[in-house]
């Protein structure tokens, strides 16, 4: 099938000169959205706990752990920028592979741009490269990858680190083949039974793909080889893709159409600090909240109908000694806090905003269900109906069929610019500016620590 090599073959090809304008453009905004995702991760105490680890472990070294203020190794620098790129999970995702490639591509990218003195235009190459190879295996195998219990954001991710560092390096097409292979080797199982469980480790899936794609393009370039089939397999029947997921997997869509579709094109962006699967519920309620007129402590009954996966990953409530994990894959959590707070950001995921108990009362009049009519439309549209009822028997109900971020209802430049502003708090803001300015015009940045530093 040759379907890993003719991927490898692709990304050791690519140059920014043959990219398209649209995929060139949709690679800075991820990298803008990457930003503001740091910022807002940085509110979480968990995140920062994590950070005061590693600096207390810190040797020096030329990385920069994104906005925290210190250089360290580059794997260590890339582990820390994956986390605060998850973290908050306002990541972006690849709606046809149940990943968020950014969380794991984009740290391998910069990192090692930074390390090795590389200018913007190869990091664009790089990032583009990665999503290729975060983004098809994650396709061939969706959704059974994560019904099989692993993350593909953390999985697939080390893949497309893996190419991503490979591209920095300038890496031949057998060098980038074995880069990707390697990858396969030292990959983190990522267990889905983490996130679904609400523990706090998830948070570091981005991280360690990224550290590990790391290793494996360093790896390559120090000539250890892996299978040139490490995503089908061979005859010997040990393919990523297969091993990994309880039905067959798709195996065209790993290198079907290279070159003549990029799925950057195809990842959308979150407005909202929760799951992708809970966003058609929070702007459901948002939209009812400036269209209505009513109180939440109004409110009788909440009642969300939406489709089957939806409900079964974040149809859950949680209860006031649960982690901001089981926030973030809680229709009923996200549903309350929008309306209380009407927003869903960095700080309604704070231990301070989740302990109080009038936030907690209105998400447990929230009762999700698995809708047949929706889910019949999935994964086409990911829609969701919100039906409120108050104490005097009004009703309000409104129906998201496609929420903002994704392609078809994108969140455009202006929007990325104003996510990165709103999650950046009270940093200086005319150093804000710069950094927008320099991810917008990126192919003009001659070294990457002349963006790190301002980070």
């Amino acid at each position: 099938m040759d379907h890993t090599r003719r991927l490898a073959s692709f990304c050791a090809g690519l140059t920014f000169d043959t990219l398209p304008a649209d995929v060139i453009q949709k690679a800075k905004l991820c990298i803008l959205d990457y930003i503001a995702n740091i910022y807002g991760s940085l509110e979480l105490k968990t995140v920062n706990d994590l950070i005061a680890y590693f600096r207390a472990q810190n040797a020096g070294g030329t990385c920069t752990a994104l906005g925290c203020g210190f250089k360290t190794s580059l794997h260590q620098a890339v582990f820390i920028n994956g986390v605060t790129a998850e973290a908050i999970e306002a990541q972006d995702g690849y709606r046809f592979g149940g990943n968020h490639p950014g969380a794991a591509v984009i740290p391998a990218a910069m990192g090692s741009a930074e390390e090795r003195k590389t200018g913007g235009k190869i990091v664009i190459e790089a990032v583009v490269a990665g999503y290729e190879t975060a983004n098809r295996p994650a396709a061939a195998m969706h959704p059974w990858h994560t019904l099989s219990g692993f993350l593909p954001t953390g999985t697939c991710g080390a893949f497309g680190a893996a190419a991503a560092a490979a591209k920095i390096y300038q890496f031949n097409e057998t060098q980038m083949l074995n880069a990707i292979a390697n990858a396969g080797y030292l990959l983190p199982l990522s267990m889905a039974e983490h996130l679904m469980g609400g523990f706090t480790v998830k948070i570091v899936q981005g991280g360690q793909a990224a550290a590990a794609g790391i290793m494996a393009a360093g790896f390559a370039g120090a000539g250890l080889t892996g299978t040139p089939h490490v995503l089908e397999g061979s005859q010997l029947n040990g393919g990523f893709t297969k091993i990994t997921s309880a039905a067959e997997p798709k195996f065209d869509k790993l290198s079907e159409g290279l070159g003549q579709s990029f799925s950057i094109t195809d990842v959308y962006f979150k407005p909202y600090t929760a799951c992708r699967h809970t966003h058609g519920a929070a702007q459901a309620v948002l939209e009812l909240s400036n269209e209505e007129t009513f109180s939440k402590e109004n409110i009788a009954d909440i009642q969300v109908h939406t489709y089957g996966i939806a409900a079964l990953a974040v149809g859950k409530n949680i209860k006031s000694h649960d982690t901001f994990v089981s926030a973030q894959f809680s229709i009923p959590y996200v549903v309350a806090a929008c309306l209380t707070d009407g927003t869903l950001g960095p700080l309604q995921l704070t231990e301070r905003r989740m302990a109080d108990p009038e936030l907690i009362r209105l998400s447990e009049k929230v009762t999700v269900h698995t809708d047949d009519t929706l889910n019949r439309l999935y994964p086409e549209k990911t829609s969701t109906r919100v039906e409120i009822t108050l104490t005097d028997n009004r009703k309000f109900q409104k129906q998201i069929d496609i929420p903002k971020g994704d392609p078809r209802e994108p969140m455009t430049e202006t929007d990325i610019i104003q996510k990165i502003k709103r999650y950046a708090g009270r940093r200086d803001t005319g150093q804000l500016e710069k950094v927008i300015s320099m991810v917008l015009n990126l192919e003009n940045v001659g070294e990457m620590k002349e963006l790190t530093q301002l980070i």
